[in-house]
């Protein structure tokens, strides 16, 4: 009969506790501290963790000058955790996202929104893995998460807890329903543990003796040694791929160069084409308007001088005809005979 995943689980939380010891984060830090403090610890020692994260607020100023330091540098200050340039490179890429985010390294206000929309802020922010917002959602926002580092999803997968669809896509389902929210920082404690050793030592008795004693039938997940000439023959083929795929990619490029200029010149000639028209259209227009025409006359030979005549000026003709005005008649004078005339015309009576 196939064994649950629940109860395989539960197998692993009792087998733990016998391995290693649980630690208790300290839950006093604030969002951001315990989200810097979450790139320190995965897949690295609680011990360790917590000098790295002393060495960093000691050796800095302030977060923003964490912020622009290099990775070498902070990576050097980190230097007691098992992957410390990984570390860096986390804790550099998460204070640039969230001063570009808010200007500010304040996350206080997430406490204050609903946990699914703090969650999704906190996977937004470049550098920020699966392991730091569970490990901040259970220590800073008072939710339910089991913090999975990249060691302990492989020892999950070496278990025959999760199959290699859900570790490809880092998931593991049924985990918090597995263990309940008042178990849950302590099995976080002792599952980071185990994939701490898992990465530190993949080959060692002890971390095969641990998955063996949880998961008899995970011999055959078993990390396996690679001889020499293998992992030459692994790293030549890695060569060979990445040359292919880089000859690939500057293929590629040139092709995509030669369209973009292909459709440049074609571009150029349309635009030159139909200037080209607009300039025979321009002429054609031109062409057609009347001009007016000038005419030339021969200069006459002089004659000699004639006696000037009057001539009565005639009006000039017009495109209409002129209308004809009758002769004004003249008006009749009439003559006013004075008194005394008209007394001498009298006859003698």
């Amino acid at each position: 009969m196939a064994i649950s995943r629940s109860s395989m689980i539960a197998r692993l939380h009792k087998t733990l506790k016998k391995k290693f010891t649980p630690y208790t984060p300290n839950t006093r830090l604030s969002v951001l501290e315990q989200l810097i403090f979450a790139c320190c610890l995965e897949d690295a020692q609680e011990n360790d963790a917590q000098r790295a994260f002393n060495a960093i607020e000691e050796q800095f100023f302030d977060w923003n000058e964490v912020r622009v330091s290099s990775v070498k540098e902070l990576s050097e200050v980190t230097q007691m955790l098992p992957f410390p340039r990984q570390a860096a490179l986390r804790v550099k890429k998460t204070l640039q996202s969230v001063f570009e985010a808010n200007y500010s390294f304040d996350l206080e206000k997430l406490k204050k929104e609903n946990l699914g929309v703090a969650i999704k802020k906190l996977y937004k922010y470049d550098g920020v893995t699966p392991f730091a917002v569970a490990f901040v959602t259970q220590t800073a926002l008072g939710g339910h998460a089991i913090p999975v580092s990249r060691g302990s999803l492989e020892a999950l997968y070496i278990l025959g807890i999760i199959n290699e669809k859900e570790k490809k896509n880092y998931n593991v389902p049924g985990m918090e329903r597995a263990i309940s929210k008042s178990k849950g920082i302590e099995f976080g404690s002792l599952l980071n543990q185990l994939g701490c050793q898992l990465r530190r030592s993949p080959y060692g008795t002890t971390t095969r003796k641990i998955l063996l004693d949880i998961a008899p039938d995970a011999k055959d997940r078993l990390p396996k040694r690679v001889d020499k000439k293998a992992l030459a023959r692994q790293e030549a083929e890695a060569k060979k791929e990445a040359a292919r795929k880089q000859a690939e990619a500057q293929k590629a490029k040139a092709a995509a160069e030669k369209k973009a200029k292909a459709a440049a010149e074609k571009k150029a000639k349309a635009a030159a084409a139909k200037k080209a028209a607009e300039t025979a259209a321009a002429a054609r227009r031109k062409k057609a308007k009347p001009t007016k025409r000038t005419v030339t006359t021969k200069k006459k030979k002089a004659l000699p001088p004639q006696k000037k005549t009057t001539k009565k000026k005639t009006a000039r003709p017009t495109g209409k005809k002129a209308k004809t005005t009758p002769p004004a008649k003249k008006k009749k004078t009439v003559k006013k005979h004075t008194a005394s005339k008209r007394v001498a015309r009298r006859k003698p009576r």
